[in-house]
């Protein structure tokens, strides 16, 4: 896992407000963003779901073994 440092103001921002937040990014094709063209694979969108379902995972068993890091 890596951290990364993010200049853009999704609903994360607000939420950070009054609870831990986090976001998952996705590759999109030709690195378009923030674009009506902006396109990104069924392969990628599986990896960011992924992603958040290990760390969903991951979480829970932290939490059921008591440890919080």
């Amino acid at each position: 896992m890596r951290d990364m440092v993010s200049g853009a103001g999704h609903d994360a921002a607000y939420v950070a407000r009054v609870a831990p937040t986090t976001m998952i990014f996705v590759q999109c094709e030709g690195g378009l963003s923030h674009n009506e063209a902006e396109s990104t694979s069924f392969d990628e969108c599986a990896a960011g779901a992924q992603v958040l379902l290990d760390a969903v995972l991951a979480y829970d068993e932290m939490l059921a073994s008591g440890t919080r890091k």
